[in-house]
């Protein structure tokens, strides 16, 4: 019996530093500024880090770190980045019985081009990732006290309801992060995986588009969110914060803000951090949003997602943070 598998992604990022003389103003771009290139030049960088990353090995990284009995299930290519993330897991005491070594499709591998001073930009190829199979999973042995299901995509995605099920008839508890694929599922297909959900995590924008409402709206956003689920909501914004509505309270955090070195993964950070302190006490919404916004700053301080973590050992980190909780009625 593990105490949380975590379904997800498994990625070979790759993170460059450009020079800014490679970012020029467009007006025909939607945010009127981009990289360019001249063709067939090369182009000479500040540094390079590789790392590995996606949602489901990001969120088991930190749910290990805690301590907890863990396992990834996903997929990952027959190649170097595949072994790597293997070799990876292994090292960190994951359980990788129910991870496919597919042959069909490389490794999920991104190119994070970092300029100074400026947003980054990510080359995304969506490989091996998709190529789990219902057929593939061991379910006789897919038990756990928690499932969290980071976003989903490809034929992973297809499975995600399926997983649920599993999870609801084991008794399993489960949190689960709405990827794009299914934040436009058709209402009665997201009200299904609603009713089979513990916890449902979204930032701001995927809050935003599930419910059609304008991003400035946060307010609404989370009443008509409510409307249809009434399991634990957390949204988070950034450096904003975070909103977390359980029962009749809802809470809003903020904390000191940082200069990220890195924002890749901090959300995932945030995520697995939570609902790694619900796993211990369920009941402590207050001390689940501290820890969670003090994993994500040490995520945001170095290059890549699984970097910055804190272990079980560095939890008391989070009484230092100068974070303000404001708890109130939910109406």
């Amino acid at each position: 019996m593990f105490d949380v598998i975590t379904f997800g992604s498994a990625a070979w990022d790759i993170a460059l530093n450009l020079p800014k003389a490679k970012i020029k103003k467009e007006v025909n771009l939607i945010v009127d500024r981009g990289i360019f290139f001249n063709l067939g030049s090369k182009i000479d960088i500040s540094n390079i880090n590789t790392n590995f990353g996606g949602g489901g090995v990001n969120t088991a990284t930190t749910f290990a770190l805690q301590g907890l009995k863990t396992a990834y299930c996903g997929s990952v290519g027959e190649d170097i980045g595949g072994r790597e993330i293997l070799n990876y897991l292994k090292e960190r005491k994951i359980n990788t019985s129910f991870v496919k070594i597919a042959k069909e499709k490389k490794t999920n591998t991104s190119v994070i081009m970092i300029p100074p001073n400026e947003d980054r930009t990510i080359l995304v190829y969506r490989g091996a990732s998709d190529c789990l199979k219902e057929n593939e999973i061991n379910w006789k042995k897919l038990q756990s006290r928690w499932f969290y299901l980071a976003p989903l995509s490809g034929r992973l995605s297809s499975i995600a309801g399926n997983i649920l099920v599993h999870a609801k008839n084991k008794n399993i508890k489960t949190a689960v992060n709405l990827g794009g694929s299914q934040l436009v599922l058709p209402k009665n297909k997201l009200q299904q995986v609603f009713d089979m959900t513990d916890v449902l995590i979204l930032n701001l924008e995927e809050a935003s588009v599930l419910t059609k409402i304008n991003y400035n709206e946060e307010e609404k956003i989370i009443k008509a969110i409510a409307k249809v689920y009434k399991g634990i909501i957390v949204i988070t914004k950034g450096e904003y914060g975070v909103t977390v509505v359980c029962g009749d309270k809802i809470y809003e955090a903020t904390a000191k803000k940082v200069k990220p070195v890195d924002t890749t993964g901090a959300g995932d950070a945030f995520a697995a951090a939570f609902i790694s302190a619900l796993i211990k006490d369920e009941h402590d919404i207050e001390y689940a949003i501290r820890l969670g916004i003090a994993n994500a700053k040490g995520c945001l301080l170095e290059m890549g997602s699984i970097n910055g973590l804190l272990s079980k050992k560095q939890n008391k980190l989070a009484d230092k943070e100068k974070i303000t909780i404001e708890i109130s009625d939910f109406i």
